[in-house]
């Protein structure tokens, strides 16, 4: 699908069916999230109350009405000298993938780092997410660790591939 108009806004409660559904659609591909089965609004209410507009937002990513994708930011290792570190994840709607949709959000991603203070992002990539792994690249993320067949998806063991990014001061 084609993006015409887009907006890109902090995450409201009222979302989080629509973040959930674009979350629950990656899972069946077993490329992007190592859960296995759906989760539910209610099981991810404490993880979405964990985001905030200054520090570790939430993006939301709508062509109309229609949410397109989503992009957040986790604290990395939860304690404070990590703070300038953050850990980014992106999940695109089945239906626009591949339409350009990660590269706007990790470019709102760069753009708002300083303002929220971080100083490296870090994404943690299962090893055959090619789209993923292409698309960090391309925005300047290297490969900084490597944690081989700790995941087994259907059976087969899966690398976990840890990229970064150092942001400009």
């Amino acid at each position: 699908m084609k993006l015409q108009e887009y907006t890109i806004d902090y995450a409201q409660l009222e979302d989080l069916s629509a973040i959930i559904h674009i979350y629950n659609s990656t899972i069946a591909g077993r490329e992007a999230t190592a859960d296995l089965e759906p989760v539910t609004v209610d099981s991810r209410l404490t993880w979405f109350h964990e985001h905030n507009d200054f520090h570790r937002p939430l993006w939301v990513m709508k062509n109309g009405d229609h949410m397109v994708g989503w992009m957040s930011f986790q604290s990395f290792y939860g304690r404070p000298a990590y703070n300038g570190t953050a850990e980014i994840s992106i999940y695109v709607a089945e239906e626009y993938r591949g339409a350009g949709v990660g590269s706007i959000l990790l470019d709102k991603a760069i753009v708002e780092c300083p303002r929220l203070g971080i100083r490296n992002l870090v994404g943690f990539v299962f090893g055959h997410n090619g789209a993923s792994l292409k698309l960090l690249s391309k925005y300047g993320f290297i490969q900084w660790g490597l944690l081989p067949n700790v995941a087994v998806l259907d059976g087969v063991e899966r690398d976990l591939v840890i990229v970064g990014r150092k942001l400009s001061e």
